[in-house]
């Protein structure tokens, strides 16, 4: 079972991936010298969508998310609608960062820049992750723990000595409000998966109490370690054409040559924690589906020696190494931010229809303070839609019909073992 330290280092690296190598340099272009407390601000208004996520876990005990959630208010079909779309662009961008993870490999090992080799070394770490996976939860937990403070340690360290060497910046001006909109859809980007724990919730300990504290205490930690990089990528001032690769830049302007190293091995450490994080959380996604009869039986299947959804977590991996392979995740892998509204949108449905029907007596623990709170969800979810691309919206409505397809088919090999499972108290 995951306690609420091992809640908070899931929720960690399912945020905290490749994106802090490369969200510095895109801030500061859009922000400038704002972007550390443009971060903090847009924390605050995203705390109010994951406040959605963190109240509905405390009435639901079973493993799913979003997706239990939707399937409880809107029925099977919104369910698997639901859950289809988490999964499929969560394993279309495992499948994008394996070829990242191998790219930064490849920078200190150039023995990796063989095709054949890339390809087998992606292969051989979706194997060694899906083995971690399915020995057992507790285990990855602790692969998780050393990955983690081996990628943020190189990274504090190299913010703490920039920002001794050359001062904390004090000037700040603000955006021109055309910025605006990019600047939220990087940072909506950058927090996405602020969440994942709550797929996971079945295997988790007190999880009406444990999962939301984990959300917000995560949210909160990921803000301020963002922040403080952001102030310290002014601070250095490394070449502003290293657009791709601005943390070694700093890392190479504070250190030299062994700064990029550094930078380097931080990022292969903070890719492949982001990659376990998924691999431990997500395939509960298909497992919970299949408890409530939403997937063919098999993805129920626990095993007996290590308690976990083996055959979830292997199909999982197989998908991933497939999209890895073939290369065809690429258009999939746009559609995080649009995907992650989606889901958005469903949580806070299933949240108004459950407070209107008191469902579990959630009506009851909501003070006066979710008037704020809802509007305030609401017009993020609207505004960050709004922003999405054209090209996204197609590809989204691409992934409805694909789901719809895969609904039908699955309901031939489906078994009901559970339904719903609400706390006694329910109107």
């Amino acid at each position: 079972m995951v306690g609420l330290a091992g809640a908070i280092l899931i929720n960690l690296n399912g945020v905290v991936g490749a994106g802090i190598f490369a969200l510095p340099a895109l801030l500061y272009a859009s922000a400038g010298s704002f972007s550390p407390l443009a971060i903090l601000a847009f924390a605050l208004l995203y705390a109010c969508l994951i406040a959605v996520l963190a109240k509905l876990s405390t009435v639901f005990r079973q493993s799913g998310g979003p997706q239990l959630y939707a399937q409880h208010a809107f029925g099977p079909l919104a369910g698997f609608l639901v859950g289809w779309f988490n999964l499929a662009a969560n394993m279309s961008g495992r499948a994008a960062n394996f070829h990242v993870l191998v790219s930064y490999l490849a920078a200190i090992f150039p023995f990796f820049d063989n095709p054949f080799v890339r390809l087998a070394t992606i292969v051989a770490l979706i194997a060694a992750f899906m083995m971690i996976s399915i020995v057992g939860t507790r285990r990855s937990i602790a692969v998780m723990w050393v990955g983690t403070v081996a990628k943020l340690a190189p990274i504090l360290f190299l913010c703490l000595v920039g920002l001794y060497a050359n001062g904390i910046p004090t000037r700040v001006s603000l955006p021109q409000f055309s910025q605006i909109e990019a600047v939220a859809l990087l940072l909506a980007y950058a927090f996405s998966g602020a969440g994942i724990v709550t797929v996971a919730a079945g295997e988790t300990k007190q999880p009406r109490s444990h999962i939301t504290r984990s959300i917000f205490i995560n949210l909160a930690g990921v803000a301020v370690f963002y922040a403080i990089v952001q102030l310290a990528y002014i601070a250095i001032a490394p070449d502003p054409s290293a657009i791709d690769s601005p943390l070694a830049a700093a890392g190479e302007k504070v250190f030299g040559a062994a700064g990029t190293l550094l930078i380097s091995f931080a990022a292969i450490f903070s890719i492949g924690t982001n990659q376990l994080s998924s691999f431990v959380a997500m395939p509960r996604i298909a497992y919970g589906m299949a408890r409530r009869g939403l997937l063919p039986n098999f993805f129920a299947y626990v095993s007996p020696r290590f308690e976990t959804p083996a055959i979830a977590i292997t199909a999982y991996s197989l998908i991933v190494a497939g999209l890895a392979i073939s290369g065809s995740f690429a258009i999939l892998a746009m559609l995080v931010v649009a995907v992650e509204q989606l889901i958005f949108i469903a949580s806070v449905g299933a949240l108004l229809k459950m407070w209107h029907r008191n469902d579990g007596g959630v009506a009851d623990a909501m003070g006066p303070r979710w008037l704020v709170i809802m509007p305030i969800a609401i017009g993020m979810i609207v505004w960050l839609t709004s922003q999405v691309p054209l090209s996204s919206a197609l590809s989204t409505l691409a992934l409805v019909a694909t789901g719809l397809v895969l609904y039908a088919l699955s309901k031939g090999g489906a078994v009901k073992h559970e339904g719903v499972i609400l706390p006694e108290r329910r109107a």
